[in-house]
C-alpha cells in the first residue's frame, strides 16, 4: 500500500510543472485577449458574419443589454412594451448574421479597453460607439466574459449599456 502511494505521489510531482506549463501566463493571456478584440472589431468592419461567429462559445453564450432612461423613454415612444433589460442567450447569432448581410458601412470602435485574467477565463471592459454608415447610433459600456477554449478565448458572455445617439 505504501509504494502505491509513493508511486502516486512521484508521479504527481512530475506531472505538475507540465500541466503548470500549459496555462499561458497573465500577461500573455492578456495579449492573447486583446488580440480577441482586435479581430472582433476588424469582422464588423470587414462586415465578416462567419469569422465573427467563431469568436464565441458556441454552446451557451448570452448577451444582455440595458437602456439608460432617455433611450428607454425614447423606445417605449415608438414601442410601448420596450424593456429596460433585456437577456437574450444566443442573440450574437442574430448580430453576426446583420454583421454578414448588412449593405451599409458598421463598426464598433473601443475606448478605454481594460482585460483582467488568470490565464485561464477573463474579462474585458470598455467604452464603445456603434457606427451605420459613418454616424454614431448608439455607444455606453461593454463588458465581456472570456474563456480560454481548446480552439482559444472565446466569448461566453457580453453585457453593454445602450445610450442612443441622436439621429443626425
Amino acid at each position: 500500500m505504501l509504494s502505491r502511494t509513493l508511486v502516486t505521489f512521484a508521479t504527481a510531482l512530475l506531472i505538475a510543472p507540465l500541466a503548470q506549463a500549459a496555462v499561458p501566463s497573465p500577461a500573455a493571456a492578456k495579449t492573447d485577449i486583446n488580440q480577441l478584440v482586435e479581430t472582433f472589431k476588424a469582422a464588423i468592419l470587414a462586415k465578416d458574419g462567419k469569422k465573427l461567429d467563431t469568436l464565441f462559445v458556441a454552446e451557451s453564450s448570452s448577451w444582455f443589454s440595458a437602456l439608460d432612461q432617455t433611450s428607454l423613454e425614447q423606445m417605449r415612444a415608438k414601442k410601448p412594451d420596450a424593456k429596460r433589460f433585456r437577456a437574450e442567450p444566443d442573440a450574437y447569432k442574430g448580430f453576426t448574421k446583420f454583421v454578414g448581410s448588412t449593405t451599409h458601412a458598421i463598426e464598433e470602435k473601443f475606448d478605454n479597453v481594460r482585460i483582467d485574467t488568470d490565464g485561464t477565463v477573463g474579462s474585458v471592459y470598455f467604452d464603445y460607439v456603434f457606427l451605420l454608415d459613418g454616424k454614431p447610433t448608439n455607444h455606453g459600456n461593454e463588458t465581456w466574459q472570456v474563456v480560454r477554449t481548446d480552439d482559444g478565448w472565446k466569448i461566453n458572455a457580453m453585457l453593454y449599456s445602450i445610450i442612443l445617439d441622436p439621429a443626425k
